[in-house]
C-alpha cells in the first residue's frame, strides 16, 4: 500500500459540518461560478462543508454563543481538496482570464494575490480545519456588514483595518474574539479566514473530493 495516499485519502476523522451545526447556513462558493476564478473549482462534487470532527465540534461552540447573541453562521469553505489549490495555482500561472477581477481583485494583479497571501500554493483549508465564515443576523437574515465582502483581496479585507466604519469592525472583532475563544487562530489578511489551533492534521494535505458519500459513518 501507497501509505501517503493512503494517508491523503482518509476521511475516517471528517463529517459533514452540518450534522454538529444543523442551523449552519453553507454557500459553498467553489462549487459555484461565484468565485474569483469564475468556475466551479476541480475536486468540489457537492455544495457542502466538510471538516475533521475537532474543528467541528469547536464550531459547535462557536455556533452556540452565536446564537445567543443572536447570530448564525454562514460559511463559505471549509475542507478544501489539494485539487482545488492545484486549480487556483494553475489559474494564477497559466490562464489569461481575467473576467472576475473587477469583483474579487480590483485593485491587484493575478501574481500579487499569491505574493501578498490571499492565495497559497498549499492551503491551511487542505489539512481539514480551516473555515470561512460570516455572521447571519437572526432577525434580518442578512449577512453581517464587515466591510468587504468575502474573498475581496484587498486591505480592506485585512482584520484590522481600520478604514472601514465602527460598526463593521466592531463586527469582525465580535466573530474573531468569538473564533478565538473557542480554539481558532487568524490570520492578517483576510477577516474570515480562521483555523484551529490544535488541528489534528497540521502537516497533511488531504485530496479525496468534497462529497459526502465519502465519509465514513
Amino acid at each position: 500500500m501507497d501509505f501517503e495516499k493512503a494517508a491523503i485519502n482518509d476521511t475516517s476523522n471528517f463529517v459533514l459540518l452540518s450534522d454538529y451545526v444543523p442551523s449552519i447556513v453553507q454557500e459553498i462558493r467553489y462549487f459555484s461560478t461565484y468565485n474569483f476564478i469564475g468556475d466551479r473549482i476541480d475536486g468540489y462534487e457537492q455544495p457542502v462543508a466538510i471538516i475533521t470532527k475537532e474543528a467541528a465540534r469547536a464550531l459547535k461552540a462557536v455556533s452556540n454563543e452565536m446564537n445567543v447573541k443572536g447570530y448564525r453562521l454562514k460559511i463559505f469553505d471549509a475542507y478544501r481538496p489539494a485539487t482545488a489549490v492545484k486549480h487556483f495555482v494553475l489559474w494564477g500561472i497559466e490562464d489569461l482570464d481575467q473576467r472576475m477581477k473587477p469583483f474579487f481583485y480590483p485593485d491587484l494583479e493575478k501574481t500579487e494575490l499569491f505574493e501578498l497571501g490571499y492565495i497559497a500554493s498549499k492551503s491551511s483549508h487542505s489539512r481539514g480545519s480551516t473555515v470561512d465564515l460570516t455572521l447571519l443576523d437572526m432577525e434580518t437574515g442578512k449577512e453581517v456588514d464587515m466591510g468587504s465582502p468575502f474573498d475581496f483581496f484587498n486591505e480592506v479585507s485585512h482584520p484590522d483595518y481600520k478604514g472601514v466604519t465602527d460598526e463593521q469592525y466592531d463586527n469582525r472583532m465580535l466573530l474573531q474574539s468569538v473564533m478565538v475563544k473557542h480554539g481558532f487562530v487568524t490570520i492578517d489578511c483576510e477577516w474570515w479566514h480562521f483555523t484551529l489551533a490544535d488541528e489534528p492534521y497540521p502537516d497533511t494535505y488531504f485530496e479525496f473530493p468534497v462529497n459526502s458519500e465519502l465519509l465514513r459513518r
